[in-house]
C-alpha cells in the first residue's frame, strides 16, 4: 500500500495513513521518486538502451547507492522527472518540516534545499513578503503573536467603550479568529450581524474592523491573517495565483484532516481543477475542530476530485495489536469515518491496565510508584508520558513526581518564546525592523523605566495613527506637538536608540545584534538588579543567541526579518525534545504526532474525559472518541488507564463513573485494578478481579523486600549519612530543610549527581 502511493504521480490522491503507518516515509519516498524517475513506475514505452545502460541496470542491484550511480539510474529510467523547486510539501508544524527535510536531505543531497517543505503559515509567509504591498501593507511588516493580538484588541475595546469585564477579550480573540477561518471579512460580517440583531455579533463586528485597521495602521498581520491574506490575494490577482500555480506543480499536504475552511481554500486555488495534490491524513484523528479544523475537508475529498485515488495505510508500525485492537474498539463508534482497522505485525504485547485509585493523591502517587519502579529496572524516564484531558489536571502529577524525585517537563506550557524577558528583546528587534508596530512599541518605549509613562504613550500613538507615521517619528520630533513638548528630552533620546541600534542593524551578525540591543537598550543592568530572577532571565537571552546561531547554520544570509518569522511560526510541539531523560506530562492534543513506549492517559472519567461540555451533543462526542482514539494510539509497549473514586477538580469534588470510551473497550484488552483505601497489600493494590496464584507470590516476594528499602518516613537524617534510594542508589547527605511536617534532603548520589528528595515520600534508608 505504500508503494502504491509513493508511485501514483499525476493528478489527485487522498491518503488515508492510519495511526503509525509511516506516512512520513510514505511522503518523503515519494518526493524522492518524483524528482529521480517521475512517471517512470507507469510507463509503458519500449526505448532502446546502450550495452553499457543495459548491464548497468542488470547490475544495479547489487552496487552500491552512491549518487552518481542514482543519478546515472535516474538517467536511464526517468520519465518526466519533476524540478525540486516545482514541490510544495505542506506540514502543520515547524518539527515535522523539520523531519521531512532531514530525511529528504538523506536521500536527496543538495535538491532537498530546493524543495519548499513547511508549514501552511511558512509557505504563505514567503508569499506575502514578496506580494504583500498589493494588499495595502509595506514591506516587512510584524507577525502578531496570540499574546500579541490580545494586547490590540483589548485597546480596540476601550476605544468601543466596551466593558471587559462583562466581555472578555479572549471571546472577541476567538470569533475574530473563527471569522477568518471562514474567510469573512469585516465589512461581510458587519451587515449579518445588522441583519441578526445579536448583540454579541454586533460587538464582534465593531471590534474586528477597528482591530483590521489598527493592525494595518501598525504595518502588522496575526497568525489568522497570514493564511486569510494570502487566499485574499490569489482570490483577487489572477496573475499572482497562475504564477505560484506554474511553480508549485506537484502539491502534498500532510494532516489533511486539520485543515480549516481557509486552509482548505488556499490549497484549493493553488491545486486548480486537475492539479497533481496528494493529500494524507487519518479522519479518525480530527481532533483540532475547536481551532476551526474541518473534518468535512477531508471525507469529501473524493466529491470534489472525482477521479482521484484513494490508498489505505493500515499496518501500523508502532504499537502492539492489544493497543490497536483496543483503539480500533473505540473508534468504531464514531458515525463520521472513513471505515479502516489498524493492525500490527510486532505481536500481542502486555494488556491495557485500567487501574481505580479512591482519589487523585493516589492515583498521582501510583503513576509515580510504577515510572520509579521501571526505572529502577532499567527504562528510561523519557519512555513515559502522561497524557490528561486539560491542563488543570497536570499539578497531581507534578507534586508526585516531584516527591518521588522523578524528573519531568510539561509539553505546551510557557513557550520560551512567551517568556517575559524573550518578548521584551523581541519587541525590540521588531520595532527595529517595523517601526510602525504600536502595540510593540507600548511594550518597550518605557521598559526599562525610561520617565515615558501610559498617557504618554497613549498621546504618542494617538499623533501617529492620525498623521499615518510611526510613533518613533513621533518622538523624533515631539518638540512639534503641543501635548508632547515637556518630554521633548526622553523622547528624542528613544528615538535617538533606535536610530543607533537601527545602524548596528546592518553591520553586525544576529546573535550580535541581540547583546547589542540587550545591553544599549538597559535591559541587561535591569536584570542584573533582579538578584536570581534576573540571572535566569539573562540566561534565556543568551538561550535567544542560540536560536539565532542555529538559524544562521541553516541560512548563512539569514537577517532580522527571517529570526523575527522563525520566532513568530513557533508552535508549542516544536519545542518538544525527545532526547532529554524526563517523563512528558501533556494534553492529549498535544500528543498527537509523538510516541512513547508507555504512556498513561489518566483521570479517564465522564465528565473529565469526555468533558462535561461534550456528553450530549453527538458530534462532540466524536471529536472526544477521535481525542481517545489519539491518545491510545500513542503507547508502544504499554497503556495504562487511571481513573479515581472521588477527584478534587476546579474546586468540587465529584465522583464520576469510567470514561465512556475506556467502557467501550472488550475486557479481553484489559486487566483492570483497584487500590482499597486504606489497604496497604501489595502497596495498596488488589485486583477487582480473580487473582492468580502467581500474582499473589509475586506480590509476597515484594512485599518481603519492601521491609529493606521503604518509604523513609519515620527515620532521622543529618548532613553526612550515607543512605540508599531505591531509584537513584547510593549517595551522601549533604542538607536537611524542614518544611512543615516534612523534610527537603539534598544528597549526592554516587552516580547520578546531587538531587532533592522529600523525606517522607523517599524510599530509601540509611546504610
Amino acid at each position: 500500500m505504500q508503494k502504491q502511493a509513493v508511485f501514483k504521480v499525476n493528478g489527485a490522491v487522498l491518503i488515508i495513513a492510519g495511526a503509525g503507518s509511516g506516512k512520513t516515509t510514505v511522503l518523503v519516498n515519494r518526493i524522492a521518486n518524483l524528482i529521480r524517475f517521475g512517471n517512470a513506475f507507469h510507463d509503458e514505452q519500449s526505448r532502446e538502451l546502450s550495452a553499457a545502460d543495459e548491464q548497468f541496470l542488470q547490475d544495479f542491484p547489487d552496487m552500491e547507492k552512491t549518487s552518481e550511480n542514482i543519478e546515472r539510474l535516474s538517467r536511464i529510467i526517468a520519465v518526466n522527472p519533476v524540478n525540486p523547486w516545482n514541490i510544495l510539501a505542506i506540514t502543520f508544524t515547524n518539527k515535522a518540516a523539520g523531519e521531512l527535510k532531514d530525511r529528504l536531505f538523506q536521500m536527496l543531497g543538495e535538491d532537498a534545499d530546493k524543495i519548499n517543505a513547511s508549514t501552511f503559515h511558512s509557505a504563505c509567509v514567503k508569499i506575502l513578503r514578496r506580494e504583500i504591498e498589493k494588499l495595502g501593507f509595506r514591506a516587512g511588516f510584524t507577525i502578531y503573536d496570540d499574546d500579541d493580538s490580545k494586547r490590540l484588541i483589548k485597546d480596540v475595546m476601550k476605544q468601543c467603550n466596551i466593558d471587559e469585564k462583562i466581555t472578555g477579550v479572549k471571546v472577541f480573540r476567538n470569533n475574530i479568529s473563527r471569522l477568518k477561518d471562514r474567510m469573512i471579512s469585516p465589512e461581510s460580517f458587519a451587515k449579518t450581524a445588522q441583519e441578526g440583531g445579536e448583540m454579541i455579533d454586533l460587538k464582534t463586528a465593531e471590534v474586528y474592523a477597528n482591530y483590521q485597521k489598527a493592525l494595518s495602521s501598525a504595518n502588522a498581520v496575526d497568525f489568522d491573517d497570514i493564511i486569510y491574506l494570502t487566499v485574499k490575494l490569489f482570490e483577487n490577482f489572477p496573475d499572482v495565483l497562475e504564477h505560484y500555480r506554474n511553480l508549485y506543480k506537484y502539491i502534498m499536504v500532510d494532516e489533511y484532516q486539520d485543515t480549516n475552511f481557509a486552509q482548505y481554500r488556499l490549497i484549493s486555488l493553488l491545486a486548480g481543477d486537475n492539479g497533481n495534490l496528494c493529500v494524507v491524513g487519518d479522519d479518525d484523528q480530527s481532533i483540532y475542530r475547536f481551532r476551526g479544523a474541518t473534518i468535512e475537508n477531508i471525507l469529501s475529498f473524493e466529491k470534489q476530485y472525482r477521479n482521484c485515488t484513494v490508498v489505505r495505510l493500515e499496518q501500523n508500525y508502532r504499537s502492539t495489536t492489544n493497543i490497536l485492537d483496543a483503539a480500533n474498539a473505540v473508534i468504531k463508534n464514531n458515525a463520521q469515518r472513513k471505515p479502516k482497522k489498524l493492525w500490527s505485525e510486532l505481536g500481542e504485547g502486555e494488556k491495557l491496565s485500567v487501574m481505580k485509585y479512591p482519589n487523585e493523591q493516589s492515583e498521582g502517587k501510583g503513576v509515580a510508584d510504577i515510572i520509579a519502579d521501571a526505572v529502577e529496572n532499567g527504562a528510561k524516564y523519557s519512555d513515559f508520558a502522561i497524557l490528561y484531558r486539560s491542563n488543570a489536571l497536570s499539578r497531581t502529577f507534578e507534586t508526585a513526581l516531584a516527591r518521588s524525585a522523578i524528573p519531568y517537563k510539561i509539553v505546551g506550557g510557557l513557550r520560551f518564546f512567551d517568556r517575559k524577558e524573550i518578548k521584551d528583546i523581541l519587541s525590540y528587534l521588531a520595532l527595529i525592523n517595523n517601526p510602525y508596530d504600536a502595540v510593540r512599541f507600548r511594550r518597550i518605549i518605557n521598559e526599562p523605566k525610561r520617565g515615558i509613562g501610559d498617557t504618554t504613550v497613549e498621546e504618542i500613538i494617538r499623533i501617529s495613527e492620525g498623521l499615518g507615521i510611526s510613533p518613533l517619528d513621533v518622538c523624533r520630533d515631539a518638540s512639534r506637538f503641543e501635548t508632547l513638548s515637556r518630554k521633548t528630552n526622553v523622547l528624542k533620546a528613544a528615538a535617538n536608540l533606535f536610530d543607533e541600534l537601527d545602524e548596528l542593524s546592518d553591520s553586525l551578525k544576529l546573535d550580535e545584534f541581540i547583546d547589542a540591543v540587550a545591553e544599549k537598550t538597559g535591559y541587561i543592568q535591569m536584570l542584573k538588579t533582579q538578584g536570581d530572577e534576573g540571572a535566569a532571565r539573562m540566561e534565556n537571552i543568551s538561550e535567544l543567541k542560540s536560536n539565532a546561531l542555529e538559524l544562521l547554520k541553516e541560512q548563512p544570509d539569514a537577517a532580522l526579518p527571517d529570526f523575527l518569522e522563525q520566532a513568530a511560526l513557533q508552535s508549542d510541539i516544536d519545542s518538544y525534545d525527545a532526547e532529554t531523560d524526563r517523563v512528558s506530562l501533556m494534553t492529549m492534543h498535544s500528543a498527537k504526532g509523538l510516541e512513547f513506549p508507555v504512556v498513561f492517559i489518566v483521570a479517564a472519567e465522564d465528565n473529565v474525559f469526555p468533558s462535561i461540555m461534550s456528553i450530549n451533543s453527538a458530534s462532540d462526542m466524536e471529536e472526544e472518541r477521535r481525542l481517545a482514539y489519539v491518545a491510545i494510539t500513542r503507547a508502544k509497549k504499554k497503556l495504562y488507564i487511571t481513573h479515581t473514586g472521588y477527584r478534587l477538580l476546579y474546586g468540587h469534588t465529584s465522583a464520576n463513573r469510567l470514561s465512556t470510551f475506556v467502557r467501550e473497550i472488550p475486557e479481553e484488552y484489559c486487566e483492570i485494578k483497584e487500590e482499597k483505601p486504606k489497604n496497604n497489600f501489595a502497596r495498596g493494590m488488589s485486583f477487582a478481579r480473580p487473582v492468580q496464584k502467581s500474582f499473589l507470590k509475586e506480590q509476597s516476594e515484594k512485599m518481603k523486600s519492601a521491609a529493606a528499602i521503604n518509604t523513609a518516613a519515620g527515620e532521622h537524617f543529618e548532613v553526612g549519612d550515607r543512605v540508599r534510594h531505591k531509584v537513584f542508589g547510593e549517595g551522601t547527605v549533604t542538607e536537611v530543610k524542614p518544611v512543615g511536617g516534612d523534610a527537603i534532603i539534598t544528597i549526592n548520589f554516587d552516580t547520578k549527581g546531587v538531587k532533592p528528595v522529600m523525606k517522607n515520600n523517599a524510599r530509601m534508608e540509611k546504610i
